[in-house]
């Protein structure tokens, strides 16, 4: 598909955004917050799906079936390294009274419910107004979304190895396509093991429910190949003889 607007949902970054401008296709950022100073629309995207699946007035009322809408979901709830907190183990707790524990993993449940509520509001939404929609969201060990079917299907797209398509992070990435399909584009350029980097080694969030600028960060690279391959289905410019530049 090639869509007329393509809407970056949660990506103050940039990164998509500019891609999809590169291949003649108009888009913008939404977020809650700036520290890129590239978010066009500063907006709280979780007040948006309330009002919306609320068929209230909301930023989906100038998105049409025509568009695309490509979700950087918050996976501070729903990612593997977050499991240690639901079941009291985390090393956090250490030297900490039990009570503690069960207070924090308390308020935890609550929090990653009101998360998992708002993503499957947001493909409800796109589903009732025939959105075209990607959810992206790491799928890594026992990733919440996967795991029992905690959402509403399996990612239609699992790339297990980010740094061969050109990113820097390998971490297992998952992608939930709504009223689209993924093609079958494939583009090879790995990146330089030296240039690899671990997510346990990247700067943690300090703010509850925001994934850190350093670890959500995707290579230009990455997001230019994945657009080709999984959404336009065309061929990138990029392959395993491109000298790549990060």
């Amino acid at each position: 598909m090639t869509p007329k607007v393509a809407h970056c949902f949660f990506e103050q970054s940039g990164t998509f955004k500019s891609q999809f401008q590169k291949l003649g296709i108009t888009a913008y950022d939404y977020d809650i917050q700036n520290e890129y100073g590239k978010t066009d629309f500063q907006i709280d995207l979780f007040d948006e799906f309330n009002k919306a699946y609320d068929n209230k007035p909301s930023v989906f009322d100038k998105i049409t079936s025509e568009d695309l809408i490509f979700a950087f979901f918050p996976c501070i709830y729903f990612e593997n390294l977050q499991m240690t907190f639901y079941d009291c183990s985390s090393s956090n707790f250490k030297g900490k009274p039990l009570k503690y524990s069960y207070d924090y993993c308390l308020d935890r449940l609550d929090k990653r419910n009101e998360f998992h509520k708002m993503i499957y509001k947001l493909a409800m939404i796109c589903n009732l107004r025939k959105i075209p929609l990607i959810i992206e969201n790491p799928v890594g060990g026992a990733s919440y979304l996967t795991f029992q079917q905690n959402f509403l299907k399996q990612p239609d797209y699992i790339d297990k190895d980010r740094t061969i398509h050109g990113d820097v992070f390998k971490k297992p990435t998952g992608y939930w396509f709504f009223n689209c399909t993924p093609q079958n584009g494939n583009t090879i350029c790995p990146i330089e093991k030296s240039k690899i980097r671990t997510i346990m080694k990247t700067k943690k969030s300090k703010k509850a429910g925001i994934c850190s600028k350093e670890r959500s960060e995707i290579t230009p690279i990455y997001a230019y190949n994945f657009i080709c391959d999984k959404i336009l289905g065309v061929e990138s410019e990029f392959n395993i003889q491109t000298n790549l530049e990060l």
